[in-house]
Order: C-alpha cells, then structure tokens, then sequence
C-alpha cells in the first residue's frame, strides 16, 4: 500500500533527526575494583559504573558503558523512546488511512 500522508513523511523527517538512537535503559551501579587495598572498596563505597541493559534474542543483556560515552547514551536512549512513540503513531496512521480508503470505496 502505497501512502501519501503528509503525516508519514513528516515522521520520516524526524526519524532521521533521531539519531543515534537505542532501546534500552542506562543504570549507574557501584562496583569493587581489582586492586587489594582500596579504600573505596574497603570502606563499601565501591566505583560508580554505568551498565547499558537490553534484551537481544529474547535475552536480557548488559554492556558497560565508558563514562565519557554516558552522556551520548542517555542522548540514544531519549531519542530511542520518542522513536518507539512516533512507531506507534505511524501504525495508527496506517490503519485510519486503510479504514478510509475502504469506507470511500462503499
């Protein structure tokens, strides 16, 4: 089926925008270091991490993520969750113009 919703195409244009994008959660946890005697981990303050989580084949996953690249994800996962929204939108789109089409031809 071919559209020419001028709703279509805006979202489009906006997806293009959206980048990077990425589905997922970003979650900063605290963790021990390698090293005997540190007083951090001694004390159970422990080092702040950030973890990357997200499913992939029907398992839940996690990745690490470098503290310089922490703010680019947050950026990824914002921008991942207005795409899902407009996803959904363009889906609504989709059947409102087949219901139309089909009551034009009745």
């Amino acid at each position: 089926m071919k559209t020419t919703n001028p709703l279509s195409e805006s979202i489009g244009k906006r997806m293009l925008q959206l980048w990077p994008s990425a589905k997922g959660s970003l979650a900063q946890v605290n963790k021990p270091c390698i090293r005997a005697n540190c007083a951090a981990c001694r004390d159970g303050v422990k080092h702040k991490a950030y973890v990357f989580t997200f499913y992939k084949g029907g398992k839940k996953r996690n990745m690490y993520v470098p503290l310089e690249l922490v703010p680019l994800m947050r950026k990824a996962i914002t921008n991942g969750r207005e795409m899902e929204r407009m996803l959904v939108d363009v889906g609504i789109s989709l059947i409102k113009e087949y219901r139309g089409r089909r009551n034009r031809k009745a």
